[in-house]
């Protein structure tokens, strides 16, 4: 990487760009109005990898995601799950709006989680991946974003916190606090605010 690109990622410098959801389409929202206000489009970049890191898988990421899975399966788009921390209780999906028959859960671990995340992203029949790749570092991430803009879909990967300090391709970092409250890290084509944002509902 370059260091432009260093110094850009690190975000010491701001980086103006349209406010736009970029070429593939309108972004999609998150279902939570707080942090819809602040993304650029009003949500998710699409055909992207926002990218979720935590102290520990299990510190709010479904919560923050069952609104548009909930949204996409409903409206019969099948979502996949990958190398969940623990097997997913369908009583709770079920809660949270989730159209089960639409859901798919593939535990598979290392290299093959990552070539399956990659696979089903660059497929393109997916509403949406979610995948827990503690291993991914940046040359991997850069994999997922251009398998995800190459089938136009909404990914979304969670990796430990130690990996904030390395450069990431992902248009949006999020980092997972406890009490359903997230910081917004990086976030192309807006300006990144400081603040925590509460998430336990959605709208």
């Amino acid at each position: 990487m370059s260091s432009l690109e260093t110094l850009l990622d690190s975000r010491q410098v701001w980086r103006a760009q349209a406010n736009t959801a970029g070429d593939r389409g309108e972004a999609i929202a998150s279902g939570h109005a707080e942090l819809d206000a602040l993304l650029p489009g009003g949500g998710w970049p699409p055909a992207a990898v926002s990218e979720l890191l935590s102290n520990g898988a299990g510190n709010g990421e479904l919560a923050l995601l069952w609104p548009v899975l909930s949204r996409m399966t409903r409206q019969g788009r099948p979502i996949v799950l990958i190398s969940p921390p623990g097997a997913p209780y369908p009583a709770a999906w079920r809660q949270a709006g989730v159209a089960l028959g639409q859901c798919h859960w593939l535990e598979v671990q290392g290299r093959e989680a990552l070539w399956a995340a990659e696979q089903c992203l660059r497929a393109g029949c997916c509403g949406a991946v979610m995948a827990w790749l503690p291993q991914a570092d940046s040359r991997l991430m850069r994999r997922l974003q251009v398998a995800a803009a190459s089938g136009n879909t909404l990914a979304f990967v969670h990796r430990p916190l130690v990996k904030v300090a390395e450069a990431s391709p992902a248009p949006l970092r999020l980092r997972l606090h406890r009490y359903a409250e997230l910081e917004v890290l990086k976030c192309r084509g807006g300006l990144v605010s400081s603040r925590r944002i509460a998430f336990g509902g959605g709208t």
